[in-house]
C-alpha cells in the first residue's frame, strides 16, 4: 500500500506520525512510504534519516495527502479539509465528539477515518490512546506546578512545599491511565494528592498501587465540591471513549475554588470535564475564570515530541501493518480495529458521537457491509 506523512500543521504541533524506524519496518514489508519534507524535525528526525529507511521525500502536503492511507497524529485541521476524499484511508487520533466542523467534513468526503483514541480491546483498555495518555498524566501536575507560580497568576504555592509548610493539594477527577500517571508525578514532586473515581474496584487498585499515600474518593457531586474548594491544583482525567466528557466541575463550583489555583483539563480534546475549560493552544496556555487559573492545551504532548512520537508510533505499527496488507479487511479480523472506524463512505460509525451531534449512526460492520471494501 502506499502510505503518505504529512508533517502536522496545527500550532505547536510538532510530533509526526511515525519515526524512520517505523517507516523502515512498512517499507521492509514492500509497502511504499512517502514523507513530506520537514514531518519529522519538530521530534529530532531529520528527512535524510527517512530516506535511510526507504521513503521517498517529498515537497508538498498535497503529495502526502494523494496516497491510498495517510497517517496522522493530529486531527485535520480546517486548512486540510481539501485533502479529504472517498477513496482515503485515514489513521489518526479524531476526537470527533468535539469537534462537530471536523466530523462534517470527513461525512461530506466520504473518507474513511479511524481514530487512535477510540481503538479499544475487549478488557476495555484504549491501546492507541494509552501512550499520550501516560505522557499528558505525567506532564499534568509539572505544568500545573508552573503556573501555580505567582508571577503566572498562581497563588504561589510550591507544590512540594518545605520543612515547617504545609505541602501543596492536588485533586484528580479520574483514576485512569492519566489520573494514575498524573499522582506518580505530584506525588514525586512531594504534594498531598487526592484521586476520584466513579469505581469502588479502581479506587481499591489505586490505594493498593499506592500504598495509601493518596486520598481516593467516590466521585459525585458532593464529593467533587468538597475537593475542588481545597485543591491548589485541579487536575480533569475523565474519559468516556470517543465521547464527550461531562462536565463534572460546575461555574457554580469554580467559585469556590481559591484564587490562584489551577486547572488542567487533559480531558479538554474531548469536551473538558470543567464547564468553563475552552482549549488552548502552546501560545497562550492559560486564561482566568473567577480568579481560577485554567490550562487546556489540547495537545499536551505535542510540546515533547521526541518523547510522544516514539511512544505513540511503537504502539500504531501493528494496527498500521494489518490494514497496510489487509486494507479494512483487516477490521474483519481484529473487533479491536473495528471499533476505531468513526466514518466510512458518508456514514457515522461511532454512537456516541452521533449522540454528541444528534447525527445518525450505523453500527461499522453494516457500513463495511454496504460499501466496498479498500483493497
Amino acid at each position: 500500500m502506499n502510505i503518505g506523512i504529512p508533517k502536522e500543521v496545527k500550532r505547536h504541533e510538532y510530533r509526526v506520525s511515525a519515526t524512520p524506524g517505523i517507516v523502515g519496518a512498512l517499507v521492509k514489508r514492500g509497502h511504499t512510504v512517502v514523507v513530506e519534507s520537514g514531518a519529522g524535525e519538530g521530534s529530532s528526525f531529520e528527512d535524510a534519516a527517512y530516506e535511510a529507511a526507504g521513503a521517498r521525500i517529498v515537497g508538498s502536503a498535497a503529495e502526502a495527502w494523494a496516497q491510498e492511507m495517510v497517517l496522522k497524529v493530529k486531527e485535520p485541521v480546517a486548512q486540510e479539509y481539501g485533502f479529504l476524499r472517498d477513496d482515503l484511508l485515514l489513521f489518526t487520533y479524531l476526537h470527533l465528539a468535539a469537534d462537530r466542523p471536523l466530523t462534517e467534513a470527513l461525512l461530506a468526503a466520504g473518507t474513511t477515518a479511524i481514530a487512535y483514541e477510540t481503538v479499544q480491546l475487549p478488557n476495555g483498555t484504549l491501546p492507541l490512546l494509552t501512550p499520550m495518555s501516560e505522557v499528558a498524566g505525567r506532564m499534568a501536575p509539572q505544568v500545573g506546578a508552573y503556573h501555580l507560580e505567582r508571577f503566572l497568576g498562581g497563588r504561589g504555592v510550591l507544590l512540594g512545599g518545605v520543612p515547617g509548610v504545609q505541602a501543596g493539594e492536588v485533586v484528580i477527577l479520574g483514576g485512569g491511565v492519566v489520573g494514575t500517571n498524573a499522582a506518580k508525578i505530584a506525588l514525586g514532586l512531594g504534594a498531598r494528592v487526592s484521586i476520584m473515581d466513579i469505581s469502588h474496584a479502581r479506587l481499591q487498585y489505586l490505594d493498593d498501587v499506592f500504598g495509601g499515600r493518596v486520598q481516593t474518593l467516590a466521585s459525585n457531586p458532593g464529593n467533587i465540591a468538597e475537593a475542588v474548594q481545597r485543591a491548589d491544583l485541579l487536575i480533569g482525567a475523565v474519559l468516556i471513549p470517543g465521547a464527550k466528557a461531562p462536565h463534572l466541575v460546575t461555574r457554580e463550583m469554580l467559585a469556590t475554588m481559591k484564587r490562584g489555583s489551577v486547572i488542567v483539563d487533559v480531558a479538554v480534546d474531548q469536551g473538558g470535564c470543567i464547564e468553563t475549560i475552552r482549549p488552548t493552544t502552546h501560545d497562550e496556555p492559560t486564561y482566568v475564570v473567577d480568579g481560577v487559573v485554567h490550562y487546556g492545551v489540547a495537545n499536551m504532548p505535542g510540546a515533547v515530541p521526541n518523547t510522544s512520537t516514539v511512544a505513540l508510533s511503537n504502539q500504531t505499527l501493528p494496527y498500521t501493518l494489518a490494514l497496510a496488507e489487509k486494507g479494512l479487511g483487516a477490521l474483519h479480523e481484529d473487533r479491536a480495529l473495528l471499533q476505531g472506524l468513526n466514518t466510512h463512505k458518508g456514514q457515522l460509525t461511532y454512537k456516541a458521537v452521533g449522540e454528541a451531534f444528534g447525527i445518525a449512526t450505523v453500527a461499522p460492520e453494516t457500513a463495511l457491509a454496504e460499501a466496498p471494501l479498500l483493497a
